[in-house]
């Protein structure tokens, strides 16, 4: 900030320096106050002073001096952040001002100096005016927007929303030196408030009105200061601002404006979750979370994105003690030490090792006796797999069974999988994979006294590998962004919803469930791309284009949550559904496993056929 660097440029850096220059001022300040106490009482003419008057109060000074000095220390006057002052500050120098000439009084009356009376009540305003401009000039200079050009020659940004979050926003981007950008205008919902001004700036019309706004302020960027809007709001308001083209961010939550967080440093840019149009899960983890407490947990898969959300969650309510098992040893490295920064008395176990090979899983389990599992080791990229479904089979399907009788044969009390929509009638060979999971599940449950459940939830927002971070990727490298069909949908979900719903099914745990989210409406890819783009500050076709590559391998339109002889049952969230369990013939089932994981370990193309006699509703 140019000012703010010319200021600091010639004062003086020591505080005990800046102390003094402040008393000298404010020496010179009761000087002057005494002298314009009389100026003013005697119509601002010198020679009607009378003489005696004049003597009195210039033998009182080096008293009323001393004394000013000695109460602005007791009010803390020379250890106020000025440049940052409030209303308080204020009230705190007028009420120093005051109980200095309120001594100055009986200091002369003591003394028997005669003055006017009126000339008590000209000093003491004199003084407070004299004070208020010493203390607060630094703050106005730095404040007053005309005064730095360059800064104003920023971007150019229109605050949605002029309640106390955007008046702290448009404060900050004032006088904060790391602000960039000029506020030119608001918009608000409240009709009342248009046409007002808040801080010299106009709130010029509602949010229906921000594309004629953007045109009439040539604006560069958009603010969204509304963190009590609800996400449906947020979405409609996002939709709005996405059209004109302009950069736009937003203040995450209302919880930041009870923490006094608002700032410009707390707006984010718009994610795709806002656009979902649904409020997130909201799960009281401290309720449930007590089947943790004092429970050895082994989550499988921890480095991924699921099992790490899974092991900070479970990290966070006091397992006796948390072991990680991932076969990939960087993901397993990083989460390791994040763990001991965050949890330095928890007891973690990091190993390395796959859930394929039995006689590891089997020493894990011998040795550390989990209570509780999260399986989420899989392998789950639809196209890879259809390329290598013989991996996909052996780690998904025979890993998940090793690792079932792994807790069944050392007395594990839950077995959580980790499943997915594209279980419902396959089309690719992870979905039939992931089918099968359940069905071990389900087996395993029956003849186990584990409680084996299921969680099945679709597409995970910012997970290793999904959607949206491609299409950041693309957008950065100025494009094309791909999207495989312009009509494919999907369910999305972020990952703490996903984690949440995992947690909340083994607390609801009664073995053989298969639990299923609400995840409100599906939303379509070729939207979800449009968005992100525009979002990003581009025009979808012109700056950034978008290239359908057809669907992949295995890939369906969309993605079903429940199968045709599926019922829902509810739980005592809404939002959590459990689905009815399909019975089958589970020994004809075991039998077929055997076969299966004869004709997987020979890697030949017959695997495909092996599948669909046992997951009927697999098409390939």
């Amino acid at each position: 900030m140019k000012n703010r660097n010319l200021l600091e440029k010639y004062l003086p850096k020591d505080r005990r320096i800046r102390m003094m220059v402040l008393m000298g001022l404010d020496v010179g300040a009761v000087c002057l106050a005494s002298f314009l106490g009389l100026f003013i009482r005697f119509d601002l003419n010198i020679e009607k002073i009378p003489p005696g008057y004049a003597e009195a109060v210039f033998d009182y000074l080096p008293f009323y001096v001393g004394i000013t000095i000695g109460v602005f220390l007791l009010f803390r006057m020379y250890a106020t952040m000025w440049s940052v002052a409030g209303l308080r500050e204020v009230v705190y120098l007028i009420g120093a001002c005051g109980l200095a000439s309120l001594f100055q009084l009986a200091g002369m009356i003591m003394t028997e100096r005669t003055v006017p009376r009126s000339y008590f009540v000209l000093s003491f305003s004199a003084l407070c005016v004299c004070e208020g401009i010493i203390r607060l000039s630094y703050r106005i200079f730095i404040s007053m927007p005309l005064s730095r050009p360059g800064k104003n020659a920023g971007k150019r940004i229109l605050i949605a929303g002029a309640g106390s979050s955007g008046a702290v926003i448009l404060k900050e981007m004032t006088t904060s030196p790391f602000a960039k950008g000029k506020v030119v205008c608001f918009a608000d919902d409240d009709r009342n408030k248009v046409g007002k001004y808040l801080n010299g700036v106009p709130i010029a019309g509602t949010r229906e009105a921000i594309p004629a706004l953007v045109d009439k302020y040539r604006v560069d960027e958009i603010y969204i200061a509304m963190p009590s809007a609800s996400a449906k709001q947020r979405k409609e308001i996002i939709e709005i601002c996405r059209e004109t083209g302009c950069g736009v961010k937003i203040l995450p939550g209302i919880y930041q404006l009870l923490n006094g967080e608002v700032s410009v440093a707390g707006l984010r840019q718009v994610e795709i979750e806002d656009l979902l149009g649904r409020e997130p899960i909201q799960v009281n983890l401290d309720e449930i979370m007590e089947y943790v407490s004092g429970k050895v947990v082994l989550v499988t898969g921890g480095g991924g994105s699921i099992g790490s959300e899974l092991c900070r969650q479970v990290a966070g309510h006091q397992p006796k003690q948390l072991i990680v098992f991932d076969v990939y040893e960087n993901n397993a490295y990083d989460l390791q030490q994040e763990l001991k920064d965050k949890f330095p008395g928890l007891d973690l176990v990091v190993l390395i090792g796959s859930v394929r090979n039995t006689h590891r899983i089997e020493s894990v389990f011998d040795k550390y006796r989990p209570d509780i599992v999260y399986h989420a080791a899989a392998h789950k990229h639809v196209p890879l797999m259809e390329d290598s479904p013989c991996e996909a089979i052996k780690n998904n399907v025979f890993g998940t069974y090793k690792t079932a009788k792994a807790a069944n044969q050392y007395g594990a009390k839950r077995f959580v999988l980790i499943s997915t929509d594209k279980a419902v009638n396959p089309t690719n060979i992870m979905g039939a994979s992931k089918r099968m999971c359940e069905m071990v599940i389900q087996m395993m449950n029956g003849r186990s006294g584990t409680d084996f459940v299921a969680v099945r939830f679709g597409n995970v927002l910012g997970s290793n590998g999904s959607v949206i971070p491609l299409f950041k990727k693309q957008i950065e490298q100025g494009g094309p962004v791909t999207v495989t069909h312009p009509e494919i949908i999907r369910y999305f979900m972020t990952i703490p919803e996903a984690v949440s719903l995992v947690l909340q099914a083994g607390a609801y745990a009664k073995g053989g469930e298969i639990f299923v989210l609400d995840m409100g409406e599906p939303v379509k890819i070729l939207d979800l791309a449009n968005n992100l783009i525009r979002l990003s500050g581009y025009e979808p076709g012109e700056e950034i284009p978008i290239e359908f590559t057809g669907l992949r391998p295995g890939e369906k339109l969309y993605e079903e949550l429940l199968m045709e002889e599926e019922g829902l049952l509810d739980t005592p969230n809404r939002l959590i559904h459990i689905g009815k369990p399909i019975e089958f013939d589970q020994k004809e089932f075991e039998r077929k496993l055997e076969e299966l994981y004869e004709t997987a370990n020979q890697d030949t193309e017959e695997i495909r056929g092996k599948v669909k006699e046992i997951v009927s509703t697999y098409v390939f």
